[in-house]
């Protein structure tokens, strides 16, 4: 026989010196779960906007300390450092336009996938920097021109997929407290895009 005291269950067993009682376990209860989920969710959007302008501030960052390593250091850039730098510029744009605009539901999500796509161009880009950079020497790819020379001789993609195919310059490796410079750039763009994406993807509608 069970009997229910308060909020937990006794099994009761007769014994000759009465009723013994054991408590019994409860089943899990969803709907506590969906409260907590629901409450965290909450809290998440509560910090949306200054967590979208944490986002801004540190793409600004990251793009401040790449032209000190240019202009202070004397490490010219690559094509393929060129162009993530202006997906970084656009993750910020992205973190910098949400956290001004800061929209409800359909708004946010826009801006949740628009943080995923510019952090995932990013995040491929210097994916492909990396691979360059682990090839042995005798396959790496000639010395090419600037960016600027191919935007200037060539079609857009023509361009761009010259850039993308690598060249001799983008292979050297600068170490950054161990690590390359696109190594750092490529973990940079994941967090970012995973960041971006959850903030504003757990916008909540506004309440009456």
């Amino acid at each position: 026989m069970a009997m229910k005291y308060g909020e937990t269950k006794v099994a009761c067993v007769w014994s000759r010196s009465g009723y013994s009682g054991t408590p019994l376990l409860e089943s899990p209860n969803p709907k506590r779960g969906i409260k907590v989920y629901t409450g965290m969710l909450d809290r998440l959007d509560n910090w949306r906007r200054p967590l979208n302008a944490a986002g801004f501030v540190i793409c600004a960052l990251l793009l401040a300390a790449a032209y000190y390593m240019q202009y202070v250091q004397e490490l010219e850039p690559c094509p393929l450092c060129i162009l993530q730098r202006i997906a970084m510029a656009a993750v910020g744009l992205v973190f910098l336009a949400a956290a001004v605009h800061h929209p409800r539901r359909f708004g946010a999500k826009v801006y949740a996938l628009l943080a995923l796509l510019t952090a995932g161009v990013g995040a491929a880009i210097a994916g492909r920097h990396v691979w360059l950079q682990s090839l042995p020497p005798e396959q790496v790819p000639a010395c090419g021109p600037g960016l600027n020379y191919l935007l200037d001789t060539f079609p857009l993609f023509e361009a761009l997929e010259r850039v993308l195919r690598g060249s001799g310059e983008c292979a050297e490796v600068h170490l950054v407290l161990g690590l390359s410079i696109p190594t750092w750039t490529l973990m940079a763009f994941v967090g970012l895009g995973v960041a971006g994406t959850v903030v504003n993807a757990a916008a909540r509608a506004r309440r009456a």
